[in-house]
């Protein structure tokens, strides 16, 4: 892609010798109003260079600078220097780019060669797949879009919560009052009923903890009736999991939770005593981080059994020893931030000089309106409840509409699916937020079905022009602006994704994609293009192909389809 400010700053550097490069691409500005021309330099950093006033050496800069190539023109506007872009060069360069690179476009090759594993989704086996993992799952599954349209070699992880003490509270559950006939018939319900009725009765006979932790001692060790219960609930719980990603087409290319590293911490535990990081405290086995201002990271406890410490430094030691990753990402929860910070100065404490290619990628909360999700309390939406009723919303709304409409059953999948993968990614993802239906399965405003029905809406102009749309055109036909605001973003794609790799923030795509959309359609609204001047229809259906393939690139790279009819 041709880079326009890059042209901005080539211009200056010629005239400036005392800043580098660098240092003035870093202070053009994109000027508040279009009128003020694409890219503004302040001059005011230069004043005691010139000895003169800002506005003064604003004025011999643009006096110097001829309006040619991707320039049009050149003007002082008070202490900046104001550059207008050629709007014929730039439909030019991003029509060809767009309708030559079709799917490819956006993507680049600058991660070729580094393996970066992304850790997501992650749900408790026997648990409910509620509301509250959509954030990691959908975050994760764009993260790893992002990183795999730049050429890395990309790794899905979904570590499953399947090892832990709760594991006991369930064998206990079950063979006090479950029934393997009525989990099998619907697993996750039933299983999460009974743990409650664990966590109801344990109030009133504290002794059962005693005995959950004793079954979950047996399990780390190998106990055969243990051990069959557990696969049994892991296998189960696994089948209902599939729905959910099914639904949403999300894949893994590992599910190694955290019962794979079972056999691999007795070796980090020997590790950490060998390094002398090993304390023992009441009987269990801690690496004291007091003076790095952290509570102790608990490796042992004083049964002997392990946790969530234990089994994230076993498994970070096994994958870079599997993938010799450059970047070992964790999308988890803000509630988890310490753990990560102890956990990952552990590392460094064991002397890997990889602890800093770590990253912990958190998000806010998810809350219900009246309180917080509770598995415990069976405070909880099903995240395939939620999904299933966008779905049949949107099936009410598109048959109301357009009820001959083709392929009816996929449309609505696409379409009610991405309207809950586009509200969950439409904010920065530290932000807490309150569930509520009628905000997750709205399809007023600025929303996912509205994106993909400015695609369907450039699927349609197409089909009615017929002919293909192509690069053979007259540009300066584009350079009014509309037509400039419109390429201007479409030109802007590549840099809004490595802005979203380098700050993980998939909001960013969805933001793009929403003022394409809007910018799009106000052109759409002000410009007719099936005209009887075949010089004008070639040129803006060229348009609205590079509209359509760039709203379809941005919709995959958070994880959504870009349906042809709605």
């Amino acid at each position: 892609m041709q880079d326009f400010k890059a042209a901005v700053a080539n211009c200056l550097k010629s005239k400036i010798e005392d800043l580098s490069y660098d240092e003035i691409l870093q202070l053009i500005e994109i000027p508040p109003n279009k009128d003020m021309g694409d890219y503004a330099f302040p001059c005011f950093k230069l004043a005691k260079v010139f000895r003169k006033a800002p506005n003064l050496i604003a004025q011999d800069i643009a006096e110097s600078i001829p309006a040619e190539g991707d320039i049009s023109k050149v003007v002082p506007m008070g202490g900046y220097v104001n550059f207008f872009v050629n709007k014929s060069q730039l439909a030019k360069t991003v029509i060809n780019n767009v309708l030559t690179q079709k799917d490819d476009y956006g993507k680049s090759k600058i991660g070729e060669g580094k393996n970066i594993i992304v850790e997501f989704s992650s749900p408790n086996i026997a648990k409910p797949f509620h509301i509250g993992h959509i954030r990691t799952t959908v975050i994760g599954n764009a993260i790893y879009k992002l990183y795999d349209s730049q050429g890395y070699n990309t790794i899905r992880i979904n570590h499953l919560g399947d090892y832990g003490t709760q594991f006991g509270k369930l064998i206990v559950a079950f063979k006090k009052w479950g029934d393997k006939e009525t989990v099998e018939k619907n697993p996750i319900k039933e299983l999460l009923a009974l743990y409650i009725k664990f966590h109801d009765v344990a109030k009133e006979q504290p002794e059962l903890e005693e005995e959950a932790r004793a079954w979950f001692v047996k399990l780390e060790n190998g106990d055969e009736e243990a051990k069959e219960l557990w696969t049994w609930f892991r296998n189960e719980s696994l089948k209902e999991f599939d729905k959910v990603y099914k639904l949403m087409d999300i894949e893994f290319d590992s599910f190694a939770g955290e019962s794979f590293y079972t056999d691999k911490m007795d070796a980090v535990i020997k590790e950490l005593e060998d390094k002398h990081l090993l304390k023992e405290s009441r009987g269990a086995k801690i690496v004291d981080l007091e003076e790095y201002g952290m509570p102790p990271a608990l490796i042992q406890k004083n049964d002997g059994s392990t946790l969530y410490m234990t089994r994230d430094l076993a498994a970070a030691i096994y994958r870079k020893n599997t993938y010799n990753f450059d970047k070992c990402i964790y999308v988890v929860a803000s509630q988890q931030n310490l753990h990560f910070q102890q956990w990952f100065k552990v590392i460094e404490l064991m002397g890997y000089d990889w602890y800093d290619k770590l990253e912990h990628v958190n998000f806010g909360m998810v809350s219900l309106e009246g309180g917080t999700l509770s598995t415990r309390n069976g405070r909880v939406v099903f995240l395939e409840d939620v999904l299933d009723q966008a779905i049949q919303k949107t099936r009410e709304i598109i048959e109301s509409k357009n009820p001959d409409i083709e392929n009816i059953d996929q449309t609505v999948k696409d379409v009610g699916v991405g309207a809950v993968i586009f509200q969950e990614l439409s904010n920065s993802r530290i932000k807490d937020y309150v569930f509520t239906w009628d905000k997750t399965l709205s399809f007023d405003g600025e929303t996912g079905p509205y994106v993909q029905y400015t695609h369907a809406r450039c699927c349609s102009v197409l089909r009615k022009a017929g002919e293909e749309a192509t690069t053979d055109i007259n540009y300066d036909l584009l350079s009014d602006e509309d037509s400039s605001e419109v390429l201007k973003l479409i030109g802007d794609f590549n840099k809004n994704i490595l802005v979203a790799l380098r700050k993980s923030e998939p909001h960013i795509i969805t933001r793009f994609v929403l003022d394409l959309a809007q910018a799009f359609n106000k052109f759409y609204h002000d410009n007719p293009i099936l005209v009887d001047d075949a010089e004008v229809r070639k040129a803006r259906l060229a348009l609205v192909e590079a509209t359509r393939q760039t709203i379809k690139n941005a919709l995959a790279l958070l994880g959504m389809h870009a349906p042809e009819r709605m």
